[in-house]
């Protein structure tokens, strides 16, 4: 790959340690110090981008978050550029609501491109029902909630987007994480690594895949990328 500049990192399974969201700290001390290198270190998350921009002040790394899903990019605390309508999003989620038992909206930051539910019915049937309905929508399951989004909407298209303010190529960058929101990142970088608690089909989209889970798999996949590619011995 080419020279490395960037590293794309998931927030929920990958730099949090359990499902509570407890931030692993020695992979956010590993982060900071990728950033004080030289390199930038941007969150690309399926939580909101205000969530994500906040967690990089005070963790020391760049400011500049990608958040619901690749829908909002946050460059500082009122400058937001958003890629999606909110809008379109709840004309699908008043459609599931009226049509299965079990849908809710979860209780997170506010959202300004997308619609974030509870894990609490059938994600395949609901994206049947959108479809059917005719909706440019598309249902995907974070691990921490299921999103609505727009179609073209992911964590590819609001990385590609922040890549650009930073003057940085996904040939660049490297993309870590853990779930199937993670795999368009994967597409589009020059390294991808996916945690060890990966599903198969996500593991197979990524060129490398680390032993370590949750917190501890991203301290593995800085570890990999410093040995193979920074010149770093082990």
């Amino acid at each position: 790959m080419a020279n490395i500049k960037a590293f794309a990192v998931d927030i929920d399974g990958t730099l949090t340690e359990n499902g509570g969201g407890v931030v692993y700290l020695p992979a956010l001390s590993k982060l900071r110090y990728l950033d004080k290198l030289g390199y930038n270190v941007i969150y690309v998350t399926g939580r909101s981008s205000v969530e994500a921009y906040v967690l990089a002040v005070f963790g020391g790394t760049t400011r500049i978050a990608v958040g619901e899903n690749g829908g909002a990019i946050t460059m500082a605390p009122q400058e937001h550029k958003l890629l999606a309508s909110r809008q379109n999003c709840m004309v699908g989620y008043e459609v599931l609501k009226k049509s299965l038992d079990g849908v809710q909206e979860k209780p997170v930051f506010p959202r300004m491109t997308e619609v974030v539910m509870l894990r609490t019915f059938d994600i395949k049937e609901g994206q049947r029902i959108l479809d059917e309905h005719g909706l440019h929508l598309y249902l995907n399951d974070s691990k921490y909630a299921f999103h609505i989004n727009e179609r073209g909407v992911d964590k590819a298209l609001g990385l590609k987007e922040a890549l650009k303010i930073l003057k940085v190529s996904p040939e660049e960058t490297v993309a870590i994480g853990d779930s199937e929101t993670d795999v368009p990142m994967y597409d589009i970088c020059g390294c991808s690594i996916a945690l060890a608690q990966a599903e198969d089909y996500v593991k197979e989209r990524a060129k490398h895949i680390v032993s370590g889970r949750e917190g501890t798999g991203l301290v593995d996949a800085i570890d990999y990328v410093a040995q193979n590619y920074l010149g770093v011995r082990a």
